[in-house]
């Protein structure tokens, strides 16, 4: 059985041994059993006895779907036209968003099942999805002589054209000579902006101004750049768009009919609400991966080029990385599966190349590699189990005068639901914390930025290290019945002055251990105006336990919304999220993208306020907080930042480019010349120490790959203004002096601009 999580998953192995866990699971999760124990009766009636082929998979599949999420979404929809509208209209934007398949005549063509997907579904019919999903493939084969002729000739850059880039607005092509023009366009503006750049590098170099290093070796074609015709150049700016629709094509090519039915799917769970989601077989493993942050393999990641799979990148303390014979820039030829003959991997999808090379720990894997010098070799691996670093919480001190505080990174909410003695994220974060108090740390600071969520357990271990004990979040079931999840050991493992910082990006998990704290007055929240606004919990179920005696193969999971969750004040983190005790403008200040600004979001909601007591020891938050907000109106680097967000949304407006070089370029140059005054904010540099624990300083020596990433951690602190804000907040908290009484407006000013 698996604990239920914010993100959030778990899945029901109720099938084969319902019986055997019944008794013990009612007495954790009696209400969610209940829905997958009905779940499991219903859907008895339909399961096939004997093999089928994929599209009687498929209707099977929409018959457990809907089935599903009739019976156990946490708000159902009605199977009806309103909803086969929604699904019709993310389903053709999913398939051509820039309209550069489809015409108008497939579309019309489409059009008339607009209203008759709900019952399709209902009667397991897959008319609708046949007839575009072979209607995509015919325009695709259609269209790769088109941009591989267009793109065998130089474009003529100086007629005056322009195009609209508002592929939501501009409607499909009428026929295929005027689809064609659309292409043209497309692939002239994507030649433009790449012969625009190596023009003005040109021009950059003439003028003593040294390229910029990242580019230049992402881009080989800059070699030499000083003495390259104009012809050159543009004919290298047409390789490079060339060359990148080739490996796009190449990628589509690898897809099949299930990958393109898992567009169809998602775009009827999305309706219901973002967030409830069907996982094919390979997306459940990822999600899996994502959760534990670990996997077993050889610790290598890969990437599609052409017919040819490469390596990218191994993993620090993966078994490739150990063996140092292994390398990026690899390609992988064969594959053998210890003493069994290899296979052939070139040409194979990646999918499959990956599910050939991983595998159980202490098992043998060859791999017969082409190294970037040109010769052969075969490769043995030992399969292991591997940790992804970048998954799990990290921790580092920053010592200003004497005085040290401790900032814990945490990425997600992590947790391996298959094994109760691996890491997760509330045991790492009770870790790191002895870590730093060992260190001697006065303050704490607590970053979830871009933390999307996960484990709901975990979050609730993590936010009961701050307090004594109490309610820390409250859950509520379609049928209204409430739990609320609490801290029940006395103990408090950090009783010191605590920041949580979050942004735009920070959801779901992130919130509620914000929302919390923020409730108990127990920690100064800084960051964006608010959070995601993700106040739902999901479910992960896995679909293949309803299937009893089916070899129809794995039929994947469904990630589904089965209750909201509530602040212990009542309030919902739905849409509104948990706004900032202290907000700090950023770049994302005024571009729509919280749950709010999603079409079929759930709505906000409230119920009543759990049992609880304020931290008594928050004396100085106010203070703090004021002190906080003058610091930011009077920052000149965050009025900027301000000014950036604004300029950023007027441009979201902007579609319609010049196809002129010249007329393009000149809009380029402006562009530019805005940018010159927002290029401090890139380079700013905030001037903290930032240290390795001490423990993790010895293991620096040995593992230099782990060095570089720690390095670049603390380069990326370095260049981050809201940081030295939250080290600032963390002052006031631990000094609690606040702002001193007796002190004029114009003295308050001048103490915080001296600070």
């Amino acid at each position: 059985m698996r604990t239920c999580f914010i993100w959030h998953g778990f899945l029901y192995n109720l099938v084969e041994k319902l019986m055997n866990t019944i008794l013990q699971f009612m007495k954790r999760n009696y209400k969610v059993l209940l829905i997958v124990l009905a779940l499991c009766i219903g859907l008895w009636s339909f399961i096939p006895k004997s093999n089928a082929n994929d599209p009687e998979k498929d209707k099977l599949l929409l018959e457990l779907l809907t089935y599903v999420l009739e019976k156990g979404h946490y708000s159902p929809k009605t199977f009806d036209d309103n909803l086969s509208k929604g699904i019709f209209k993310d389903y053709i934007e999913a398939l051509d968003p820039s309209k550069r398949y489809f015409l108008q005549s497939d579309y019309d063509e489409f059009a008339k099942y607009e209203l008759k997907i709900d019952d399709q579904l209902l009667d397991r019919e897959l008319t609708f999805f046949d007839l575009t999903y072979n209607r995509l493939l015919q325009r695709m084969n259609e269209s790769k002589p088109i941009y591989q002729d267009l793109l065998d000739k130089p474009f003529d850059f100086a007629v005056a054209e322009e195009i609209d880039t508002d592929y939501e607005k501009i409607p499909y092509a009428k026929n295929k000579s005027e689809l064609k023009e659309r292409w043209r366009k497309q692939l002239k503006l994507n030649v433009l902006s790449n012969l625009s750049d190596k023009l003005k590098m040109q021009e950059d170099v003439k003028n003593g101004v040294a390229l910029d290093e990242k580019k230049k070796k992402a881009d080989k074609s800059l070699d030499n750049i000083l003495d390259k015709s104009y012809a050159e150049l543009e004919k290298e700016a047409r390789e490079s768009s060339l060359k990148s629709l080739n490996e796009y094509f190449g990628f589509i090519k690898d897809l099949e009919r299930k990958d393109w039915f898992s567009v169809y799917i998602n775009a009827i769970t999305s309706r219901f609400d973002p967030h409830t989601t069907y996982f094919a077989p390979e997306e459940k493993e990822r999600f899996d991966v994502s959760m534990s942050g670990k996997l077993e393999g050889i610790g290598a990641r890969l990437q599609k080029k052409n017919d040819y799979t490469e390596i990218t990148e191994l993993i620090t303390g993966g078994p490739a990385w150990r063996g140092k014979e292994l390398e990026a820039g690899d390609i992988v030829l064969k594959v053998a599966q210890g003493e069994n003959d290899p296979i052939e991997v070139v040409g194979m999808r990646l999918d499959d190349v990956v599910k050939k090379i991983k595998g159980p720990k202490g098992t043998e894997v060859r791999l017969t590699v082409k190294k970037t010098d040109g010769s052969i070799k075969i490769i043995s691996i030992i399969r292991d189990e591997v940790e992804i670093e970048e998954t799990y919480a990290k921790s580092c001190v920053i010592d200003r005068n004497g005085v040290k505080y401790g900032i814990i990174y945490l990425p997600k909410f992590y947790i391996d639901f298959e094994n109760k003695d691996s890491r997760d994220a509330g045991k790492d974060i009770a870790i790191e914390i002895e870590r730093l108090k060992a260190e001697g740390i006065q303050g704490l600071i607590m970053d979830v930025r871009d933390n999307g969520g996960g484990s709901l357990k975990t979050v609730v271990d993590i936010a009961g290290l701050f307090i004594e004990q109490g309610p820390i979040v409250q859950i509520q079931s379609a049928a209204g019945k409430k739990e609320v999840l609490a801290d029940r050991d006395p103990r408090v493992q950090w009783d010191g002055p605590l920041v949580i910082m979050q942004n735009s990006f920070s959801a779901s998990a992130s919130e509620i251990l914000a929302a919390a704290m923020q409730d108990y007055k127990r920690a100064v929240i800084i960051g964006s105006k608010q959070s995601y606004g993700k106040g739902t919990v999901q479910n992960v179920i896995d679909l293949n336990q309803f299937m009893r005696g089916s070899d129809l193969g794995d039929l994947g999971a469904l990630k589904t919304t089965t209750q909201k969750f509530y602040r212990i004040n009542g309030g919902s983190t739905q849409m509104e999220g948990v706004t900032s005790d202290v907000v700090m403008p950023d770049q994302y200040s005024y571009l729509k993208m919280g749950e709010r600004d999603i079409e079929n979001a759930m709505p906000w909601d409230k119920i009543d306020a759990a049992n609880y007591q304020v931290w008594n020891k928050s004396n100085g938050f106010n203070a703090a907080i004021a002190n906080s907000k003058m610091r930011i109106e009077n920052n000149p680097q965050f009025k900027l930042i301000d000014e950036y967000a604004k300029w950023s949304d007027s441009r979201r407006n902007e579609n319609v480019y010049s196809l002129q070089l010249q007329k393009f370029r000149e809009e380029q140059k402006k562009l530019e010349e805005t940018n010159k005054k927002y290029k401090s904010l890139k380079d700013y540099t905030n001037q903290l120490p930032f240290t390795t624990l001490n423990y993790e300083q010895e293991l620096l020596k040995s593992n230099l790959e782990l060095k570089e990433k720690r390095e670049d951690w603390f380069k990326t602190l370095s260049n981050d203004i809201y940081m030295e804000e939250a080290i600032h907040v963390l002052d006031d908290l631990q000094s609690n002096s606040g702002l001193k009484k007796g002190l004029t407006n114009k003295d308050k000013k001048e103490k915080l601009i001296k600070s």
